[in-house]
């Protein structure tokens, strides 16, 4: 796509301030790294604390007394049980139980404020507002920017700028000052490590990052280590770990179905592709395929797309994402293989130029999640 068509974020001219090199990514020019390069960037993220510009994100907010029921038929999760000041994960599924798109949401009292991702916000928007658009006030919010902040040490560059958010523990959330910028944010993020997302008008998004790179702790980090830090957390990036082909039951996403939502609980099914998801967690040994984790046993990156074989050379899956884990220094992937090679300790052949490379199926996350709890 040419740069003239590019969208560009609130951040963009800092960005290019602070020598970022840019890339068209959904649809944006968004930074993939800036001078210090990927490797420092995933570090400092792990050890102190990163800045990421996650603006090309959709966010949208739902208004009514009947907005979680009606957003709840959308989804395999519970989301009229969720409390006030509280996020879930959720998964937007069409009619064959594919996922559409995988989104966080938070109940903020009078609304349910909610992101996707960039590459899909214009879809899910739409198919939000014609599927449950009578049942309540589908709000899209362009004028919003996203930060996320992340890692040990966001807590303590952000407790200088708005000290009330020590009191915030994983998945809660709520209104802050933040530098003089009116801010809603969440302790959350997709890195494993505690952090926060932080959603700031388009206007006075520039004056936040800039309040937060004053901090000494926080330097910019941009999409490539996005990308490492995410997959060694064991998160799904959608359109490569995650699409309309899989369902969350394939996906191993099991965990975000809560009971509640199941055969047995209050309000099973009712959701597009129920039918076959309830099937799929009554029987999961009837399952064709399901993501797993994967670490190769020789220091050989193995990327996305990449065929995986058996030790007998039989055709059982494909890497999704893959690269070398900067904090673990292995080769780690994700990716889909038939269901009698899920099992943790199992053995595949990955084709790396027509060359196998040894890898084995391993739990995820690859690195310990660092989200604080209380």
């Amino acid at each position: 796509m040419s740069s003239d068509l590019l969208l560009k974020t609130p951040l963009h001219d800092l960005h290019v301030e602070l020598g970022a090199r840019m890339v068209p990514f959904a649809g944006y020019s968004m930074p993939v790294q800036y001078p210090a390069g990927l490797m420092a960037e995933h570090v400092h993220t792990r050890s102190a604390a990163g800045l990421f510009d996650v603006s090309h994100m959709g966010q949208l907010r739902l208004e009514g007394n009947n907005a979680a029921a009606a957003f709840e038929s959308l989804m395999p999760v519970d989301v009229i049980d969720l409390p006030a000041g509280k996020q879930r994960y959720g998964l937007l599924l069409n009619d064959a139980g594919g996922i559409m798109d995988d989104l966080m949401f938070f109940n903020r009292g009078d609304d349910i404020f909610i992101i996707v991702n960039g590459a899909c916000k214009a879809v899910d928007i739409a198919h939000i507002q014609l599927k449950i658009g009578a049942l309540c006030n589908v709000i899209a919010m362009p004028d919003m920017a996203l930060l996320a902040l992340q890692g040990p040490q966001a807590v303590t560059a952000l407790s200088r700028l708005a000290p009330g958010v020590k009191k915030l523990v994983f998945m809660s959330g709520g209104r802050f000052d933040v530098a003089g910028c009116d801010c809603f944010l969440t302790r959350s993020g997709y890195t494993g490590e505690d952090g926060f997302e932080i959603s700031v008008h388009n206007g006075q998004a520039e004056k936040l990052a800039r309040a937060l790179l004053a901090q000494p702790e926080v330097k910019p980090v941009g999409l490539g280590a996005r990308n490492s830090l995410r997959l060694e957390a064991g998160l799904c990036l959608y359109g490569h770990d995650i699409d309309t082909t899989t369902t969350p039951v394939e996906a191993s996403l099991n965990w975000a179905i809560q009971k509640v939502r199941r055969t047995g609980g209050a309000r099973a099914g009712g959701y597009p592709g129920a039918d076959k998801v309830l099937m799929q967690l009554a029987n999961p040994s009837g399952l064709g395929r399901k993501r797993v984790g994967l670490v190769a046993l020789e220091r050989i990156p193995v990327r996305d797309h990449t065929a995986l074989q058996s030790l007998t050379g039989l055709p059982v899956g494909e890497v999704t994402s893959g690269l070398l884990g900067p904090s673990i220094n292995q080769p780690v992937a994700m990716g889909y293989v038939s269901s009698e090679f899920a099992a943790i300790g199992t053995q595949v052949n990955a084709m790396v130029r027509g060359k196998p490379v040894l890898m084995e199926v391993r739990a995820m996350p690859f690195v310990p999640n660092n989200y604080f709890r209380g």
